[in-house]
């Protein structure tokens, strides 16, 4: 069940900044001291001895249809780290950190990466982007007992998927943010909707649950076209939705979404006619910047997230000088503190064990907002209760979080939107 909360009555009141758009490129890379492994027998994942320190492997775009979302996770991950280390590190040593590229779905790249950084006895690992390339390689990762922890995957699959207790989340499950954007799209008017969503389980998802909401407040979804985003051309399903006449198109996809708005400008669906709305996966994109100026004024987006503090998006830039977008920044940073806390907690930096103390951190304690205080807790035998950069982040026993913020945003007429957004609506996820 899912209550939408008024702008009003937000997670953070942080005040400027909240988790904006755009950058390209890659993480670094660190190599990690090997660790020891044992056959310990499980009703679950097979448990893994830790050998005292903390291993962080990291499954993040540095190349492929999500690339422009590697940067800031990579950043979020690199900044915890930093501050875990200045702090005194896990179970007395530095913490270690390993990168690696999860690519996307056309490739093998996820696969390759998880083995090395299985190889190199990685502790858990923070990834992947894409709900697709994280449901291809969770089997892989947590059948050897290592944690998986995603700062960005949305898919609703997640939260039943067989995963042996060691699938976590910072990012809401899609029906959240379905909701919020199904909700938005009735909200402003729009009795007739069309749908053009990339064919996966991020695409389909999401879609299903826009038109159900939007659906459940009076409006009709008159087409709706599941598209291969490795097509070449978008003319034919474009013509799909032109034929419905519709009030407003969602458009749900990765980069390729660049290509159907050119397609929808070709045959006369802009902006002035018919009302856009986008999600996480497209809003930010390098190409639209490069359209002619005005081509998204007014088009509205949602992307999960509470607003970040300006403290937060300067430690960002500290970090990596050149990082110019911050989506999943706050929850990359909160998912390496979380596991860093977890293994504190449970006095081991084994994946079993790290899992085993998720939940347990994240909610019912003493509360505090950063490694440093919260270790100083832990190490006098109380109990914590973090509050993240991204919001509270209480798990739930599927490993999502119980309470997440999607933020509401909007293009001007350079085609980019504004960092802080129009509105920031709360969910509660039960069970």
């Amino acid at each position: 069940m899912i209550r939408i909360a008024p702008s009003g009555r937000v997670l953070a009141a942080a005040a400027a900044a909240c988790l904006a758009l755009t950058a390209c490129g890659g993480g670094g890379d660190t190599a990690s001291p090997a660790t020891e492994s044992a056959a310990a027998p499980s009703s679950a994942a097979p448990a893994a001895k830790g050998d005292g320190t903390l291993t962080l492997g990291t499954l993040l775009p540095q190349t492929g249809s999500l690339a422009f979302l590697g940067p800031p996770e990579f950043a979020g991950v690199d900044l915890a780290v930093k501050e875990i280390n200045e702090a005194g590190g896990v179970l007395g040593k530095p913490v270690t950190k390993i990168h690696s590229d999860s690519g996307d779905t056309t490739t093998n790249i996820a696969a390759q990466s998880v083995d090395k950084l299985l190889t190199q006895q990685a502790d858990a690992i923070i990834g992947a982007a894409s709900s697709s390339v994280s449901e291809s390689v969770i089997d892989k990762i947590t059948g050897a007992g290592v944690v998986q922890f995603s700062p960005a995957n949305t898919s609703d699959k997640f939260t039943t998927i067989e995963d042996d207790g060691l699938y976590f989340r910072t990012a809401p499950p899609d029906k959240l943010q379905g909701r919020v954007l199904g909700d938005l799209v009735a909200a402003d008017g729009n009795d007739t909707i069309a749908i053009l969503a990339m064919q996966d389980s991020y695409g389909t998802g999401l879609a299903d649950q826009v038109t159900k909401t939007a659906e459940e407040a009076g409006a009709q979804v008159v087409e709706r076209v599941d598209y291969d985003p490795k097509a070449a051309d978008f003319s034919a399903d474009v013509a799909k939705v032109k034929a419905k006449n519709p009030k407003a198109v969602v458009l749900i996809g990765f980069e390729e979404t660049a290509k159907v708005v050119q397609e929808l400008v070709k045959q006369s669906l802009t902006t002035d006619k018919v009302k856009w709305y986008m999600v996480d996966g497209n809003m930010s994109n390098t190409a639209y910047t490069k359209m002619p100026k005005g081509t998204l004024t007014g088009v509205k987006g949602t992307i999960p997230g509470a607003a970040a503090p300006e403290a937060f998006i300067e430690k960002l830039k500290g970090v990596d000088a050149d990082l110019n977008d911050f989506t999943y920044a706050a929850e990359a940073y909160d998912a390496a503190n979380l596991i860093a806390l977890a293994a504190e907690a449970a006095k081991s930096d084994a994946g079993t064990d790290i899992a085993a103390k998720l939940a347990e951190v994240s909610k019912g304690g003493e509360k505090c907002n950063d490694f440093k205080s919260c270790v100083e807790l832990i190490k006098a035998g109380k109990d914590i209760d973090y509050d993240g950069v991204s919001g509270p982040v209480e798990f739930n026993e599927a490993g999502d979080p119980a309470v997440a913020t999607i933020g509401i945003y909007e293009y001007s007429e350079k085609n980019t939107y504004a960092a802080k957004a129009l509105e920031y609506r709360t969910g509660n996820i039960e069970g």
